[in-house]
């Protein structure tokens, strides 16, 4: 008997660029905290990481700081970390912050690192409770294209590397 898996599609953003980096430098890109704040976020954000803990279980405090000048407390608990091809992940508000903007945002990523001849097949999937839900926080912050913008940053970021 085959298990029957949900279509999460009607609540999911998703974002696949080739990167021309190979895929162990791409998933060290993501995962080590000294890369991370070089490039995390979308355009015109920076990013002040509390803690970040790859492992199963593991947490990662951060926040970003918005060109406007407004500070998002996040927090991302790893479900999966499999060096270096995949990491899975609840990404929420940091719940010591209840009152900060977007601490009401919560989602479930994944993140795929596929060689292909010496590049990275890069794809980042964040599925949200709700249709609704994905739909607020696309309209309210900006995350379809704050999504697409992450990515450009992490391609910038490793063409310097």
């Amino acid at each position: 008997m085959t298990a029957k898996v949900a279509d999460t599609s009607d609540r999911e953003i998703v974002t696949t660029r080739v990167l021309n980096a190979p895929r162990e430098l791409v998933f060290d890109a993501w995962t080590n905290p000294k890369h991370v704040v070089h490039w995390w976020g979308p355009t015109g954000f920076r990013t002040t990481i509390h803690e970040m803990d790859v492992r199963p279980g593991g947490v990662w405090r951060f926040i970003m700081h918005g060109p406007d000048g407004v500070d998002y407390p996040n927090k991302v608990v790893f479900l999966e970390v499999v060096r270096p091809e995949r990491l899975v992940y609840t990404h929420s508000g940091d719940e010591t912050q209840p009152d900060a903007p977007g601490a009401e945002v919560a989602f479930h990523a994944s993140v795929t690192f596929v060689e292909q001849g010496g590049k990275t097949v890069l794809t980042l999937r964040s599925v949200f409770p709700t249709t609704e839900e994905r739909d607020r926080v696309a309209r309210e912050y900006g995350a379809i294209e704050g999504a697409q913008q992450h990515v450009n940053r992490l391609a910038e970021y490793l063409a310097k590397m």
